[in-house]
């Protein structure tokens, strides 16, 4: 099974190695015929901590890394 990538935008770096990102997907609504915007964060590993704030990246899904990781940034 090929593993998810998904695009967001850092939006926490304190801790080490580990950078929180939110991806925001776009969906229509099936009754309201309306365009929804919702978010969702994942905690995704940062190896060489070069990521800050605002960045755009990817990230992989990946094994188990700690208790809330489950990605890791790819680019």
């Amino acid at each position: 099974m090929p593993k998810r990538i998904l695009q967001g935008r850092v939006v926490s770096d304190l801790n080490s190695k580990t950078v929180t990102v939110s991806v925001e997907r776009r969906f229509k609504h099936p009754v309201l015929k309306k365009t929804v915007r919702k978010s969702k964060k994942y905690r995704a590993h940062d190896g060489a901590d070069k990521h800050k704030v605002g960045d755009i990246v990817k990230i992989r899904e990946t094994l188990p890394i700690s208790r809330t990781k489950r990605w890791e940034v790819i680019e």
